[in-house]
C-alpha cells in the first residue's frame, strides 16, 4: 500500500484550484456584491489555469530538485498555460466584446451575449503564480 504523500503529487494541484477558485469568488464578492455569481468563469485573479500547474511544478521543484528533468517539463507547460492566458484566450475576451458591439447594432436579431472577460492580464497571472507557488512548497513540507 502506498502511503499517503505519494497522493499528495495528485491533490496539490486540485488544492490549488480549490484555493484559487474560492480566492477568486471571495473577490468577486468584495467587488461586486450579489453579482459575484455572474462573474465566475475564465479570467479575473487569480489565475487559476496557472495556480494548478504551478503548483505541481513548484512541488516537482522543491521535492525533486531544479535541476529535475521533470520540474524542466512543468517549467515548460506552464510557461505555455501563462502564455495561452494573456494571449490567446484574451484575445478571444476582445473578439467576444466586439461581437457584442455588433449584435447590440441589430435589436431585431435574437443572439445572447457573449462572455468578454476570457484571458488574464499579466497581474492575474502573477497572483495564480503566487499562489500555486504558496501550495507547492507548503505541500513540499509534508513530503
Amino acid at each position: 500500500m502506498k502511503d499517503v504523500h505519494s497522493y499528495l503529487f495528485a491533490a496539490v494541484p486540485m488544492i490549488a484550484w480549490v484555493a484559487s477558485g474560492c480566492l477568486k469568488f471571495a473577490i468577486n464578492s468584495f467587488k461586486h456584491g450579489k453579482r459575484a455569481k455572474e462573474h465566475i468563469g475564465n479570467g479575473g485573479f487569480p489565475s487559476t489555469h496557472t495556480s494548478v500547474v504551478s503548483s505541481i511544478t513548484m512541488l516537482i521543484g522543491f521535492t525533486a530538485g531544479w535541476d529535475s528533468p521533470l520540474f524542466g517539463l512543468g517549467v515548460a507547460v506552464l510557461m505555455i498555460v501563462m502564455i495561452d492566458a494573456t494571449g490567446v484566450r484574451r484575445a478571444v475576451g476582445e473578439n467576444s466584446r466586439w461581437i457584442n458591439v455588433i449584435s447590440r447594432r441589430h435589436p431585431g436579431e435574437e443572439s445572447s451575449m457573449l462572455r468578454e472577460k476570457q484571458g488574464h492580464s499579466k497581474i492575474e497571472i502573477a497572483g495564480g503564480l503566487g499562489v500555486g507557488t504558496l501550495i507547492g512548497w507548503l505541500a513540499s513540507l509534508i513530503v
